[in-house]
């Protein structure tokens, strides 16, 4: 059960590229008996569609989309998981054995919502300012997109289904129509207010829809015969980047959301996938290649991508999921890189944004912060708040997948005692609030965790309105809203 719910949305992205995205990320996460050799065939390039540079450069013609009805830490001293290395010697150990790891004891763990039996939760997204969490619910073969608030008070489902007279859009609550459809990948405006998703509409093409908290309706933004998806909004503008695989590869796309012009920002026989905007929102980090080998590359201006764009690694191992520090300054991505050669074992390594760092040998392995990790390739690595601290979860199946913190600078790490088991997914919100699944008889749920800081990084900030009376939500949608009845 969990395994096909992780190959699905890997074969997405590969749905999208056109082609297969490392197989062996999904072996390592899931018991090794079952392998994912391809899960796409290639998609054809559109006819009579090249990559030459002018036309990667030259914005497309107006492509207006069509509006669709339709407690305190106790801290101690921290236990490095291996010496700290001289230059140019030894690279990072990750695992120091015989040595039991510092816990931290979070000041409180929850689930998100009741915990009932039938579907599984993943993939949890936080609004910019934290008020909402996003997350998406199989049931069968449909998957939902639940959006609520930290308190677990629904706000909104969204279920995209095609309608029945045209090719239009529309919100309709699950159960509504046999055909199962498919959502997943909701990315939020700067304001939290809106978001873009991906969905099949249940029976049709993968396209790019944007909805909006409290409201019914849906507009499409995309409508092409090719996928896209993995899209990423801005955190200063109206501006989305996404990945299509029109070109017969995954190449990366910009649309202006007040104009709806697009333009095509990478060119190549590759695919690039995970986009990913800079804190400032000039910049961009993404993967490039193909089968079991992938590079971090960096546009440097979007004004310029292909004068800008430059690899930030190269070596002959997998990288994968690069997320960006809040402050800006660094980018964490997961490689299978390890000192035994075995590809199938994932580190977390943090490198400095400007490309200072070096992109490939003892250099680039000097990087590695911890070792024998789960890696998320949907979201990449979950950043705390103040840009020190990543919080991932241990390939550990023995301990049930425990999720550890590392201090990337001391490049120690330190148990996080949830008392959750077989934990995926995790992701931070701008109070340093953690969100996770988690498996529960069977089924997996979010759940939240709260830690304190020692060392004084960051301060939980105060409750907001809404935690204190659940009824008053963001943007004064009141609960019930959208469709979803108060309860």
């Amino acid at each position: 059960m969990k395994f096909r719910r992780w190959a699905c949305t890997v074969l997405v992205a590969a749905i999208i590229a056109g082609v297969s995205l490392a197989a062996e990320v999904q072996s390592s996460v899931v018991n090794q008996d079952t392998a994912v050799e391809k899960v796409a065939e290639a998609v054809p390039p559109e006819e009579g569609e090249s990559k030459d540079a002018a036309e990667i450069n030259e914005p497309a013609e107006n492509t207006a989309p069509e509006t669709r009805e339709g407690p305190m830490l106790e801290e101690g001293k921290p236990v490095v998981t291996g010496e700290e290395p001289p230059p140019a010697e030894e690279p990072f150990e990750s695992v120091t054995v015989g040595k039991e790891p510092e816990v931290i004891e979070p000041l409180w763990v929850r689930e998100l919502t009741e915990i009932n039996p039938g579907h599984n939760d993943s993939s949890p997204v936080w609004s910019p300012s934290g008020e909402l969490i996003a997350f998406e619910r199989s049931i069968g073969d449909k998957k939902e997109i639940i959006i609520a608030s930290p308190v677990g008070t629904i706000v909104q489902k969204v279920y995209l289904q095609l309608a029945a007279d045209d090719d239009g859009m529309q919100f309709f609550l699950p159960g509504t129509f046999e055909e199962a459809s498919y959502n997943s990948g909701l990315s939020w405006s700067p304001g939290g207010d809106r978001f873009v998703v991906m969905s099949n509409g249940g029976a049709g093409n993968y396209d790019l829809y944007l909805g909006g908290i409290g409201s019914d309706g849906t507009k499409r933004l995309t409508e092409h015969t090719a996928k896209d998806g993995l899209a990423h909004w801005s955190p200063v503008d109206d501006h989305l980047v996404f990945v299509s695989g029109r070109t017969g590869y995954g190449d990366i796309y910009l649309m202006d959301l007040t104009t709806h012009t697009l333009r095509r920002l990478t060119g190549g026989d590759k695919e690039y996938l995970y986009p990913q905007w800079s804190p400032d929102g000039q910049k961009i980090v993404m993967t490039y290649g193909s089968n079991e080998n992938h590079d971090i590359y960096l546009i440097g201006d979007v004004k310029d991508p292909l004068g800008t764009l430059k690899p930030l690694t190269t070596w002959p191992y997998d990288d994968l999921g690069p997320v960006w520090s809040p402050d800006g300054k660094k980018i964490a991505f997961y490689t299978n890189y390890n000192k035994e050669n075995d590809p199938k074992v994932w580190s977390l390594v943090v490198i400095a944004a400007d490309g200072s760092d070096p992109g490939e040998g003892e250099g680039l392995a000097m990087k590695v912060v911890a070792t024998d990790i789960i890696p998320d390739v949907e979201q990449g690595p979950a950043w705390m708040p103040d840009s020190h601290r990543i919080v991932y979860v241990k390939n550990d199946r023995l301990a049930y997948n425990p999720i550890y913190i590392v201090d990337i600078g001391k490049r120690a790490s330190f148990l996080l005692r949830t008392g959750a088991k077989m934990n995926h997914d995790v992701t931070c919100s701008v109070d340093g609030t953690i969100a996770f699944r988690a498996q529960v008889e069977q089924w997996d749920h979010i759940h939240l965790a709260k830690v304190g800081d020692g060392e004084g990084r960051f301060s939980p900030l105060e409750r907001t309105e809404y935690e204190m009376d659940p009824s008053v939500l963001p943007h004064g949608c009141p609960v019930g809203s959208a469709g979803v009845p108060s309860t």
